[in-house]
């Protein structure tokens, strides 16, 4: 004969429900968000957070709740806002899901309270550490019913006292900023009467739209200054429903000092976020499709910053051309006789700025344009212009991030070119009157660092250069011309 058939009761202890609340969230100030975010679910247009020292108190101006919408609260996973994702009065796309935010509260403080009013009804309940977990057996909690003149408008306060420490407002203000949709339409936040705004970020912003089978991915990344890095909070921003649950690298730590200069945010509704709202399942689909489309987009960023990175360095190694340049230019001045483009005509006079040495950025294939001047094969005068154009020397084909300068004297003269040769090409070398510089040889790179020994290392190859024109079977007296030329460009006349 079959036994009839027994269960067994799921229980759960009560000392529990204050765990979730402490141990839920890795930061006790996680309880802001979560209470704003609850506003914003109950369509509130304002919240207002007052600070004390021992108390705080966050009130807004929502839908409140009546007696159903206070069982519903402190209906521990609760669906309720899964089956009703949209909010009614602004439409809003609910954040909360589980219904267990608001415990969070209790990682920063022993006892609240939640007062709240829609139309008539008022009520105000307390939750109590210590006496909910003394009452043996009991699950409730004190109720009371107000007068409907206690408050005046709906809404729903709730107040945290016996904080477990002191918060700072500014704190509080960069989690409200971090994790809430405080960039909403009708949605205001205010701290001790100070409105919380948006951060504003300064820099080169990239536009984020890209799609997913589930949804797309949108949002803004910035890269900025060098100035404006970061020391700290790095990453972008990955928002669902406007609210960021974490900061990823998306394979930037291995740009290096790069990284700090890219931030941002990106949102995408569609990930599936963990119940303490501080990662995502990792494992789905649609985390794989939203990290597949962000691969491609920092891509893009990588070659972005690259692109904006060598435009810098190209200003910052053209003025540090120029100046050298500049100096090689009154050297020659005050020792013709160094100079294998003969001496200057006669009532010219050292020029500074453009015309002792002009700029000339060129693209890719720029080498094609570079006509180096000529010069008189053994006495240094210069020669007479011809009518007819002799052959062009053979040029170097250029990249697209070439320096190109030249420095005039009298007719004709050289010109300059700083460009990428690779790490074990020679430091600099001339073919006609055009003297390469090789940005990749490791002295240069070495002496690139700061601005006088930039300067000073682009003035001693390009007189090396210039000295070894002059006679270049005399090495030994080649470099006596050079000490001159530099002595007399940086000591004394010059400085």
């Amino acid at each position: 004969m079959q036994s009839p058939q027994e269960f067994i009761p799921v229980t759960i202890d009560k000392s529990h429900i204050t765990t979730i609340g402490e141990r839920l969230y890795a930061e006790s100030i996680e309880f802001v968000r979560e209470l704003v975010n609850n506003a914003y679910d109950a369509d509130a247009d304002h919240v207002e957070i007052v600070m004390t020292d021992d108390s705080i108190e966050i009130q807004d101006n929502g839908s409140g709740m009546d007696m159903d919408g206070f069982r519903q609260y402190f209906n521990i996973g609760s669906p309720q806002k899964l089956s009703n994702p949209k909010s009614p009065v602004h439409h809003r796309d609910r954040i909360g899901m589980f219904g267990i935010g608001k415990f969070a509260s209790l990682s920063a403080c022993k006892r609240f309270e939640v007062i709240s009013k829609r139309g008539d009804f008022v009520a105000r309940v307390t939750f109590d550490k210590e006496q909910w977990e003394k009452a043996t057996g009991a699950w409730q909690l004190p109720f009371e019913r107000l007068d409907a003149d206690f408050r005046k408008q709906n809404g729903t306060t709730v107040i945290l006292m016996g904080l477990d420490r002191r918060f700072d407002p500014r704190d509080i203000e960069a989690k409200i900023i971090e994790g809430t949709p405080i960039k909403a339409p009708h949605f205001k936040v205010r701290i001790n009467n100070h409105t919380v705004t948006p951060r504003s970020l300064t820099g080169h912003k990239v536009s984020v739209i890209d799609g997913t089978a589930f949804g797309p991915v949108t949002g803004e990344i910035v890269i900025l200054p060098e100035t404006a890095a970061l020391t700290k909070d790095l990453g972008i921003e990955v928002k669902v429903k406007q609210v960021t649950v974490r900061r990823e690298l998306f394979g930037m730590e291995t740009w290096g000092r790069a990284m700090a200069r890219v931030t941002g945010e990106v949102n995408a509704d569609f990930l599936q976020v963990t119940s303490d709202r501080t990662g995502f399942l990792k494992d789905s689909e649609e985390y794989r499709s939203f990290i597949e489309v962000m691969n491609r987009i920092m891509e893009d960023v990588k070659a972005f910053l690259q692109k904006l990175t060598a435009r810098k360095e190209g200003k910052r190694v053209s003025r540090a051309l120029k100046d050298a340049l500049q100096r090689i230019y009154r050297s020659l001045s005050l020792n013709p006789d160094l100079s294998p483009f003969g001496p200057l005509p006669i009532g010219e006079v050292a020029k500074s700025g453009g015309d002792a040495a002009s700029t000339k950025n060129e693209g890719p294939g720029a080498g094609e344009n570079v006509k180096p001047a000529e010069t008189a094969p053994d006495t240094g005068a210069v020669k007479p212009l011809e009518k007819k154009r002799k052959k062009k020397p053979r040029v170097r084909r250029l990249t697209p991030n070439a320096i190109i300068k030249k420095m005039k004297f009298g007719e004709t003269g050289v010109q300059c070119v700083v460009d990428s040769f690779g790490e074990d090409g020679p430091e600099a070398f001339s073919e006609e009157t055009t003297i390469y510089i090789n940005r990749d040889h490791p002295l240069y790179k070495r002496e690139s660092g700061k601005v006088e020994t930039h300067t000073l290392n682009l003035a001693r190859l390009i007189t090396q250069e210039i000295a070894l024109m002059k006679d270049p079977r005399n090495p030994r007296q080649a470099f006596e011309r050079q000490s001159k030329l530099l002595k007399d460009a940086f000591i004394g006349h010059n400085n």
